[in-house]
């Protein structure tokens, strides 16, 4: 190490499953192990840490996917030009409502078995019910306004017929109140990573109906956003960095390493829950609720399936919800923003020492895979998917203009 540069770095992050990677690097030693002495600081809220990198508090952070977009597009207090040169794997969110919505739902047919279509359909019938009675609408908790949680859960209501804006009401909860907004009763359900959604099953206050990687298989969650004025200064010290987090991410995706992943994200100092919750999300054995468990097929991939690969269809299709919602207007301009803010020319540039399976394209079709599909890359050798939505739709971030006029209400 003495021949070898030191790098200071400090990371913000949310006390959440998919910030394994991130913490697994400095827990482990991959981190230091680049020569990176990594600080970890645990917020309480994604405005938080939105605010803290924008003062620069912190070089980088565990951020939700589209948090850079919007930063960089000027639709967040104290925007700063952020990018995200590598993603912190796939999945890792569910959706949960509480006991008396899922009766409504078995009443309607809802079944414990998570599947989004069914459940859906459960979810019309009650809503219908309710608003037919002159009840209030049902409130929904995402985490944040620019969040994957949003997106899915709008995207899912909105294919099952429930309209997001008229039908229902959708409010923003910080990740570890979600359970306790729900005992409280002053939300009906809600979409949040793990473990916030197992904490309602385990308490008994609720069930969870569906889950991220039901809706859209091998779909994006969280990124490492990174001050682009402190990447432009200290390349070097970014590159370690990804090479640590890719290391970092074979590690959790081992499953001989399960319990000992969860062990550490149950510490104090980072999720403070028990790691037997952990272990539901790490291992994608669901307690829905009433002590059911559910078996997920990869609910959280850290590694596989080029799953810390910055994809820029990812990048375009959050920005199509955010058009389709209202948060932006659609322009070249914008667009052009958008594909600029997720980085795979620094990923390839970090990791190509490693080996690792680098994809040739900076963008795919997304929902295209019905099964796991060898690919184009450089270094070793990569499948990708299956990354199916659950309604058969397709996003081509090549015909960007047409998709965002079919999802026009």
């Amino acid at each position: 190490m003495s021949d070898r540069h030191s790098y200071e770095i400090v990371a913000g992050f949310m006390p959440l499953l998919d910030s394994a990677v991130l913490v697994a690097a400095h827990a482990k030693g991959f981190a230091a192990a680049e020569g990176i002495d990594l600080t970890l600081v645990r917020e309480t809220s994604w405005a938080s840490i939105r605010d803290r990198m924008a003062v620069g508090h912190f070089q980088v952070a565990h951020l939700l996917g589209p948090m850079p977009i919007a930063a960089n597009l000027g639709l967040t207090p104290f925007a700063v030009k952020t990018i995200a040169p590598i993603a912190l794997g796939l999945g890792g969110n569910a959706i949960t409502v509480s006991n008396g919505v899922w009766a409504r739902m078995a009443e309607h047919g809802a079944a414990a078995n998570l599947d989004p279509s069914s459940a859906g359909m459960a979810l019309r019938k009650a809503v219908t019910e309710l608003n037919g009675q002159g009840r209030p609408p049902l409130r929904f908790a995402v985490v944040h306004p620019f969040s994957g949680h949003n997106y899915e859960l709008r995207y899912w209501l909105s294919a099952c017929g429930i309209d997001p804006e008229r039908d229902i009401e959708i409010v923003y909860v910080p990740p570890p109140l979600m359970a306790d907004a729900l005992a409280s009763a002053t939300i009906d359900g809600y979409c949040v990573g793990e473990p916030w959604s197992t904490a309602a099953a385990k308490a008994s206050l609720g069930h969870i109906v569906t889950v991220k990687a039901a809706l859209w298989r091998s779909s994006p969650e969280k990124v490492l956003g990174v001050a682009a004025s402190w990447a432009e200064r200290e390349p070097e010290a970014l590159s370690a960095l990804l090479r640590a987090l890719c290391r970092s991410a074979q590690w959790c995706a081992a499953p001989q390493n399960c319990a000992e992943l969860a062990a550490i994200l149950a510490s104090r100092s980072v999720i403070d829950r028990p790691a037997a919750w952990l272990e539901h999300g790490l291992s994608g054995a669901l307690d829905t609720g009433g002590g059911r468990i559910v078996q997920i097929d990869d609910f959280f991939v850290p590694f596989a399936r080029g799953a810390t690969f910055p994809w820029k269809s990812h990048a375009l299709w959050f920005y199509s919800q955010m058009v389709r919602w209202g948060q932006v207007a659609h322009t070249p301009a914008n667009a052009a923003v958008v594909r600029d803010t997720y980085r795979p020319d620094i990923y390839r540039r970090a990791l190509e020492p490693l080996g690792v399976a680098l994809p040739a394209a900076n963008a795919k079709v997304e929902g295209a895979l019905v099964s796991p599909t060898p690919v184009g890359s450089a270094g070793a050798s990569l499948t990708l998917g299956p990354d199916g939505f659950f309604d058969g739709m397709l996003f081509d971030p090549d015909r960007l203009d047409a998709y965002i006029e079919s999802q026009r209400r």
